[in-house]
């Protein structure tokens, strides 16, 4: 990952690369515009001068002086050159030698240009009297991805989820696109593309842990309804997850330097919702088991429903409240508070709606066969 938000500038490939590189002005100048979006920077050089020596081929010939000479004597006096190495009596290791214009005449033309080169006669001829020096720019670094020419432009994000910067972005290229041809991918090495593939992988884990808890569930009491009663209260954790997050910003949530400092539903917060899946299945099966004991032994379905909520309220409390004192420690890390606020959040709200929908649940389904069974 190259940066939170990074767009992908490509071209086809009769666009030269100072095109791609005008169309990543434009998008880094969006991209300042946007809120939330700092730290605005492409992949793209500065300009930079360099001087080209350009050789008289005919006043060289006139001079005696070979190309291969000039090319030589100006690599010596700006690279340097080894001529040789100094044995010191005193020094362990020898001294080389080393030939170079100093700094000062380097970095000067008009310096170099009195640089005297010797031709094949043995006269000395200087730079400037066979060639002359002219002033460019450095070629800029070309960057390739798939063997597709490409300009990044990157930015970081305050106060805000880079999802949010990079749609309105994409909305606003939709109505005011590049040039023909040129195009921004938004799905490449930024935290967009990653955090797509996480909740997406993530997603797929929480499906396939479902189904094996499923599986389990009818393994174990041989119905098929019945597991999904239990299960029932996998799905009342968001509605403690998700308005948990949403009254953690309301207290929360002070802007530092300007900018706002939410709590986002991360990676590490969809973990803590797959993780509890299985502690909350543990309290449907409670009561679910406790009701068919009382079953067993006489009691009515509605006693046995009302007997289960009451017997079992001390220990499901007890239990949800001390898995949410364990995960208050983690909501002080950067990284894993996310986790920590939603089993906090999901173990509050899914307790104590357990308590009363399973019930009622189990009640609405089986209530009814229980009625018709009886004399």
């Amino acid at each position: 990952m190259l940066s939170t938000v990074v767009a992908e500038i490509y071209g086809k490939p009769h666009h030269r690369y100072h095109e791609l590189i005008a169309a990543a002005k434009t998008v880094r100048a969006e991209m300042e515009k946007e809120r939330g979006v700092v730290d605005v920077d492409d992949y793209v050089e500065a300009d930079q001068s360099k001087w080209i020596y350009t050789l008289d081929r005919d006043k060289a010939a006139r001079n005696g002086v070979s190309v291969e000479d000039a090319a030589m004597t100006l690599k010596i006096a700006l690279g340097g050159a080894d001529a040789g190495v100094l044995h010191s009596p005193s020094e362990q290791n020898e001294t080389p030698i080393r030939l170079q214009l100093p700094r000062s005449m380097r970095s000067n033309v008009e310096q170099l240009k009195t640089v005297s080169v010797k031709g094949r006669e043995g006269d000395l001829v200087q730079l400037g009297e066979i060639g002359s020096f002219e002033k460019g720019l450095e070629d800029k670094t070309i960057y390739h991805k798939n063997l597709e020419r490409v300009v990044y432009v990157i930015a970081d994000t305050a106060g805000r989820g880079p999802a949010y910067p990079v749609l309105a972005l994409k909305k606003h290229f939709k109505k005011s696109p590049l040039p023909e041809g040129i195009e921004a991918d938004w799905s490449g090495e930024g935290e967009w593309k990653i955090t797509v593939d996480v909740f997406r992988d993530l997603g797929l884990a929480f499906a396939a842990a479902l189904l094996g808890i499923y599986v389990l569930l009818v393994y174990e009491t041989k119905s098929y309804a019945l597991p999904g009663v239990i299960m029932f209260s996998i799905p009342l954790t968001m509605i403690g997850i998700m308005p948990g997050f949403w009254i953690l910003n309301l207290l929360t949530n002070r802007p530092i330097a300007g900018f706002a400092d939410p709590v986002f539903f991360t990676a590490t917060a969809m973990i803590g919702m797959i993780a509890l899946a299985g502690i909350v299945v543990r309290n449907g099966i409670i009561l679910i088991d406790f009701i068919h004991l009382q079953l067993e032994r006489g009691r009515s379905l509605v006693e046995a429903i009302l007997e289960s909520g009451a017997v079992r309220l001390r220990p499901i409390v007890l239990t949800a409240g001390t898995t949410m004192l364990g995960a208050w420690p983690i909501t002080l890390d950067p990284i894993f508070s996310g986790l920590a606020w939603a089993l906090i959040f999901g173990l509050f709200v899914s307790t104590a709606f357990t308590l009363v929908i399973i019930p009622v649940v189990y009640y609405l389904i089986y209530g009814k066969k229980s009625t018709e069974a009886k004399p």
